[in-house]
């Protein structure tokens, strides 16, 4: 990122974090933001990322404690960096993310320029792996899902929806952006505004998948209202998890197992096993979670 092309204006950029070292370069990449751009860290690392603070003094560093019986503090987290950041423009980019040079101007010129108050850009990897395109869902104008790894929107949004739902251990971001929308706040698709993100191996990967599963169980229950277009918009939530609850079927009719040749094709030049591991790991998430939903007001313990 260059400093001539940030634009002279009071924005933060937060970054939350745990035990992740790779928040070094993260740093790195955001020490040429320029004199009008903070850098803001809430770390939940206990001290152990003392040295990689100690190699940024001009980050402004918050150590965390997370609340008691509170084992994810990522939305409790994400409302602490708003509440100490300075800016008007707020923008959060996750710990290992680097951006691309230009990153920071592109993403915020349709906020200072007064056609949006919420943008977004997609989050690509080095490698070939599950997450290798955008990382927010579509790739219209605007879109529906904007997760914080690459996000940016108006502090008077942020106040005027409540902020980060702390009920939410995984998923309060896109409960974030699904209120901001209902609030007439759409998330605008900057796809030039890039980061570049490596989300770790299969492994990592498919237990992301699967918590995020068990996320998106919460938010519908919570935004109920989506539900009449959860299969047009949102399909692989009940496609996967109505395929694990039917698999006694295959003791009987084994022809039940060739629904999976389906994804299979259909993802066969993108890690077409991973991409079908990904998916069941995430409807098994759903099938997890459902039993502990019965009401709207049950979010996350």
């Amino acid at each position: 990122m260059s400093a001539e092309t940030v634009p002279a204006v009071a924005v933060s950029v937060v970054v939350v974090s745990k035990d992740e070292p790779a928040l070094d370069a993260t740093l790195d990449a955001l020490a040429t933001a320029g004199p009008d751009v903070e850098v803001v860290v809430v770390d939940a690392s206990a001290g152990r990322l003392d040295p990689v603070r100690d190699r940024h003094p001009l980050v402004r560093w918050f150590a965390f404690t997370p609340p008691p019986g509170v084992a994810t503090s990522i939305a409790h987290q994400r409302n602490v960096g708003v509440a100490v950041s300075r800016g008007d423009v707020v923008v959060f980019t996750d710990a290992g993310c680097v951006p691309a040079d230009g990153w920071l101007a592109t993403l915020l010129a349709p906020i200072l320029g007064g056609e949006d108050t919420v943008a977004c850009g997609p989050a690509v990897s080095p490698g070939h792996d599950l997450y290798g395109g955008v990382a927010q869902r579509g790739t219209g104008r605007y879109v529906d899902d904007a997760p914080t790894i690459n996000l940016a929107f108006r502090r008077a949004a942020f106040d005027e929806v409540g902020g980060f739902d702390e009920r939410f251990a995984y998923g309060s971001d896109v409960d974030f952006t699904w209120r901001l929308a209902a609030a007439g706040h759409r998330a605008r698709n900057v796809v030039d505004a890039v980061v570049t993100h490596d989300w770790g191996g299969p492994r990592r990967q498919l237990r992301r998948a699967h918590a995020y599963g068990r996320a998106r169980v919460r938010l519908y229950a919570k935004h109920r209202d989506r539900l009449p277009t959860l299969l047009r918009r949102d399909p692989v939530p009940a496609v996967y998890a109505a395929f694990l609850l039917g698999l006694p079927l295959a003791l009987r009719w084994p022809g039940y197992l060739l629904l999976l040749a389906v994804p299979l094709v259909r993802n066969r030049r993108h890690r077409p096993l991973l991409t079908l591991a990904d998916h069941l790991a995430y409807g098994a998430g759903v099938l997890r979670e459902l039993p502990r939903v019965t009401t709207a007001q049950e979010v996350i313990r």
